[in-house]
């Protein structure tokens, strides 16, 4: 005859093993239940906690059996140090990448941490000083993916949340992060960071950039991607513990110079 208590011990033996198939989310905030229920068992409750945790566990299986196929434009700069910033993303918890406008930072690095492994059981959070450039990037980046914008690429900005369970890549303002910094301080919705136009030094993004400093050691399995297009690299890279530094050149352009005579100019 199955009792209270033997009930109690295989749901939550059952618990813990659908625990490493979870949301990361998912899975810090379970375990977290699971002591308190393992030191006062409650049947009920633990059959609620077992059903949430299967289906967070089939979640990540969806999310793994959809994961999108990455490609690169080959006229982007950045396509050529694509190799290379994979592998040091896979070896280092912070990169740093410096790059002229135009080399295709903003739009290929989120592509190039989905590959590295990021975005499956979290998101991949990448934050822009502005509104109008986190809509347009996240439509852009789902374009290249040939995924649904708000779904498998979404974007949250101030009163507009476009994203879903589905959501791999997510665009949202460096405000926006920091807001939701205090309901989640450990940043447990993401596994990858990638903080864009660093160079602009904004208070957001001094605090953004402190911040990420302390919780990577909290964090090891957090993955930092700092980006810009000009920045003081070796400083940034010091305050990282020497985190590694990738330089991407930008495309050039010819330019024509033409000076037009001053009377004409008086006419």
């Amino acid at each position: 005859m199955l009792t209270k208590d033997s009930i109690s011990t295989a749901s939550a033996a059952a618990v813990e093993a659908l625990l490493p198939k979870c949301m990361l989310e998912d899975r810090v905030r379970f375990e977290r239940r699971l002591k308190i229920l393992r030191r006062r068992p409650r049947p009920r409750e633990l059959q609620r906690l077992l059903d949430r945790a299967a289906r967070s566990a089939e979640l990540l299986g969806q999310r793994r059996r959809n994961l999108p196929g990455t490609n690169y434009p080959k006229d982007l700069p950045l396509t050529a140090w694509k190799d290379e910033i994979l592998q040091s993303i896979k070896d280092h918890q912070v990169v740093i990448v410096a790059g002229e406008t135009g080399s295709g930072k903003t739009t290929q690095l989120p592509k190039i941490c989905l590959e590295a492994g990021c975005g499956l059981a979290a998101k991949i959070a990448c934050t822009q000083p502005r509104r109008v450039a986190a809509l347009s990037i996240s439509r852009r980046i789902a374009s290249e993916l040939n995924v649904q914008w708000g779904k498998e690429v979404g974007c949250r900005i101030r009163f507009q949340d476009e994203t879903s369970p589905r959501t791999y890549i997510k665009m949202l303002t460096d405000g926006m992060l920091l807001a939701e910094i205090q309901n989640d301080p450990e940043l447990w919705e993401y596994d990858a960071v990638i903080v864009d136009e660093a160079h602009e030094r904004s208070l957001n993004i001094d605090f953004l950039l402190g911040y990420l400093r302390l919780l990577r050691r909290r964090r090891p399995d957090l993955k930092i991607v700092i980006t810009s297009a000009t920045i003081d690299t070796a400083g940034i890279s010091r305050a990282f513990d020497g985190a590694p530094v990738i330089e991407v050149t930008g495309r050039m352009f010819p330019v024509e110079v033409r000076y037009q005579p001053l009377d004409q100019l008086l006419e």
